[in-house]
């Protein structure tokens, strides 16, 4: 009796054996499943960037002539990046009246320097009413002229002019240009679900259609983001020049900037792949830098820089008098030719010259940084090339400039107190 019931395992035991053969044969087509989906995803990536390279459009520097463009300055180890960032508004022509203009323009114009060692970057608008001289561009297609304002160089001869004509006015090399649509701008926003802002007050221009909604923080959709970058008029006001319009600029890419690097947008994919088609839709650039896989390695290299060391600055500039012919508009002051000269170099810019309104990327919205000894605080991890020659130059001229300045002149406070700057919480 007690015999008769021991077969029974060895019955058993084929099936346990036939359990561990069915585990193997799942393996097997768990990795062949991921192979395929590897070969699968491998090959949609190719594809998509086909695609998003398609969406960029090329444009050749050959026109510039080698000969007549700026030397670098810079001789230290690695090699700083000078990128010209240009937004262009169509208007074609919805929405003409905002600016009181026709035809295509360039309202934003960015210099984003990237130093030799990537551990900053600066951000240098150039607001648009600034009166300079223009060169001759396009290989003599477009004449010179002297006395004219900034955005109209885009205009004459497109993104090519507008950058020859920086060069001209900096005596800057500028290695790449992009020009981002305001139409794709709006388009990346919605991307990512919108982005949130701190408004103070309803910003309201009803002849042109545009309605910001107050909020701390409002989150903006696509087309309401275009109004807040765009209006001309905040608190029922008009701004005279673009001074106001740039700082809500540079509060608003700091936002979308962390929102695209939030986890809320990098892990989802459909956001991803949304905000990458939109980002590169209408964007023209140079033709080394028609590439996503270009515009990557440098995007990569700006992420590891961190966002606290990226600085939205406005390049300093004065009203014209009133009894002038260019009133309201503005000129370059001596700040801003300081500001020039270190970008070329390469070297820090001190607190002195980025003043009260300059802005951090790392936010949060509204907030603005407030110059102080600490704030240069980058100078420690300059390379050894820079250093001796930072410390000379900044040390002696800084401290009795800035005590005389403050005893003698009532402007001199501004320089660590931000003036309000409407649409912007302070």
């Amino acid at each position: 009796m007690s015999d008769e019931p021991r077969p029974e395992p060895s019955d058993g035991a084929p099936k346990r054996r036939g359990k561990v053969a069915r585990k193997h044969t799942v393996g097997r087509v768990v990795l062949i499943s991921a192979l395929v989906l590897a070969l699968i995803t491998g090959l949609g990536t190719v594809y998509f960037i086909r695609h998003l390279n398609g969406n960029i459009e090329g444009l050749s520097l050959d026109a510039l002539g080698d000969d007549e463009r700026p030397e670098k300055v810079y001789t230290g180890n690695g090699e700083p990046l000078n990128i010209l960032v240009m937004g262009s508004d169509s208007r074609d022509c919805e929405g003409c009246g905002i600016d009181k203009e026709g035809g295509g323009g360039s309202d934003t114009t960015i210099l984003v320097h990237l130093s030799a060692d990537r551990s900053r970057a600066y951000a240098v608008s150039i607001p648009r009413d600034s009166i300079i001289d223009r060169p001759e561009c396009n290989a003599g297609d477009s004449a010179a002229a002297t006395d004219v304002m900034w955005n109209a160089a885009y205009g004459v001869g497109g993104p090519v002019c507008t950058l020859d004509q920086l060069e001209f006015n900096t005596d800057i090399y500028v290695d790449h240009f992009i020009v981002v649509d305001f139409a794709s701008f709006g388009d990346m926003v919605d991307a990512v679900g919108g982005v949130p802002v701190c408004v103070p007050e309803d910003i309201v221009d009803r002849e042109h259609q545009i309605f910001v909604p107050k909020g701390n923080p409002s989150v903006l959709s696509g087309d309401e983001a275009l109004d807040y970058v765009r209006a001309r008029y905040v608190g029922e006001q008009l701004q005279q020049n673009d001074i106001s319009r740039i700082r809500r600029q540079q509060e608003f890419i700091g936002a979308l900037v962390r929102e695209v690097q939030s986890a809320g947008t990098l892990t989802r994919l459909d956001k991803v792949v949304k905000f990458l088609d939109a980002a590169t839709k209408s964007l023209t650039t140079d033709e080394e830098f028609a590439s996503v896989t270009r515009l990557g390695k440098v995007a990569m290299q700006l992420q590891n820089i961190g966002l606290d060391k990226v600085k939205f600055v406005t390049l300093p500039t004065e009203y014209y008098p009133r009894d002038s012919e260019f009133w309201g508009k503005v000129y370059w002051t001596p700040e801003a030719e300081e500001i020039w000269k270190l970008v070329n170099e390469d070297k820090v810019i001190p607190p002195r010259l980025l003043g009260g309104n300059s802005v951090s990327a790392e936010g949060p919205p509204g907030s603005s940084e407030t110059p102080s000894p600490s704030a240069d605080g980058e100078s420690p991890s300059e390379t050894p090339s820079e250093t001796p020659s930072e410390t000379p130059s900044e040390t002696p001229s800084e401290t009795p400039s800035e005590t005389a300045s403050e005893t003698a002149t009532p402007e001199a406070p501004a320089t660590t107190e931000p003036d309000p700057v409407p649409g912007i919480c302070a």
